[in-house]
């Protein structure tokens, strides 16, 4: 049985690097995985999106609209914008946070988070909102938003602890892995 993950936020929030960790902890437990991404403006705060997909009957590394089983969001609007890509019966894990994009901030308008998560419960079977800065805080680091989101997931059955922990070690500077365990561990 395959599994469509769809990743998404801005640039700068470790969105990739998200990616790449799941996609490498399923490779490791023996699952055929095949991984997309599309950045547009990241660097600039853009919207970047990543698909990744897992399983043996899976043949491109795109989800299809209405086709992903979870959507991991690393931030609020992000995940009202690409709600059409959820399941009927999907599932949403987003940060309570809401970046204000740059056009948005030129003409005064805001986007509220409480709004966002509503819109988001009424779209999806089931929503799990996460206070990154929170988390954020507790952990000492503001940098850890991606795991923090990736160990929310776990609480799902996406994939196992543990199987994370060996993707960061591979994947992230020896440096900063117990930091990037810890917020694994976090939720």
């Amino acid at each position: 049985m395959s599994k469509n993950i769809l990743i998404c936020g801005v640039g700068g929030q470790g969105t990739v690097l998200a990616a790449k960790v799941l996609s490498a902890a399923a490779i490791s437990k023996g699952e055929r995985v095949l991984s997309a991404e599309t950045i547009g403006m990241a660097q600039r705060g853009g919207s970047v999106t990543s698909h990744v997909r897992i399983g043996e009957d899976i043949f491109s590394p795109l989800i299809p609209q209405g086709q992903a089983d979870i959507i991991i969001a690393f931030e609020a609007a992000e995940a009202a914008r690409n709600i059409t890509y959820l399941k009927k019966d999907g599932m949403v894990i987003v940060n309570k946070k809401v970046v204000q994009p740059t056009t948005a901030s030129l003409t005064g308008k805001t986007f509220d988070a409480n709004e966002m998560i509503s819109y988001l419960e009424k779209s999806a079977a089931k929503v799990i909102a996460v206070d990154t800065d929170q988390a954020c805080r507790d952990l000492g680091s503001s940098k850890v938003v991606n795991m923090v989101l990736l160990g929310a997931a776990c609480k799902t059955g996406l994939i196992e602890k543990n199987d994370l922990k060996d993707a960061i070690k591979q994947l992230v500077k020896p440096d900063f892995y117990e930091l990037n365990c810890k917020a694994v561990d976090y939720v």
